[in-house]
């Protein structure tokens, strides 16, 4: 976040990405603060869509699961802000400390906890309506049953 033109930073005082602000915003405010008529919010939603689509469906989902997308659509929010910001960035080192700017380590900190959402949530795609082998097996056998009834009382 850069200062208004008419206010001037203290000599010394390094430029600020934003992080804290946005995370604050987020945290207060949720799902509300990013609209869908921008374009991050189009791709944020888009994101949303195609996770819940790749666990099931929304209704496949439960409670736990959809908490669990609602704070990785956060963190992804905020990871992409710091990637934004950190790609204008002239540089990535510290000259004073001869070490990396802390965005770095701030933005390493957010790829760990996507990560581990996305963990909880499951690597595998899963199929909508959540038909496996054992359910079209066990419908088959049913209907094989009736079958096998019908033919015996001659219906």
């Amino acid at each position: 976040m850069n200062p208004p033109s008419s206010q001037k930073r203290a000599p010394g005082r390094p430029r600020t990405h934003g992080i804290t602000a946005l995370r604050r915003s987020v945290e207060g405010l949720g799902n509300r603060v990013v609209s869908r008529r921008y374009k991050v919010g189009r791709a944020l939603w888009k994101w949303r869509t195609e996770l819940l689509a790749d666990l099931g469906g929304i209704e496949s989902v439960s409670t736990q699961e959809l908490a669990l997308v609602e704070e990785a659509v956060k963190t992804k929010l905020m990871l992409d802000s710091v990637d934004a910001w950190l790609l204008t960035q002239p540089t990535l080192i510290n000259k004073r400390t001869r070490g990396v700017v802390a965005a770095v380590r701030d933005r390493q900190a957010l790829v760990a906890t996507l990560r581990g959402l996305l963990g909880d949530l499951g690597l595998k795609r899963r199929t909508r309506g959540g038909a496996n082998l054992e359910r079209v097996s066990a419908a088959g056998k049913t209907e094989s049953q009736r079958h096998a009834r019908r033919v015996a009382y001659g219906l």
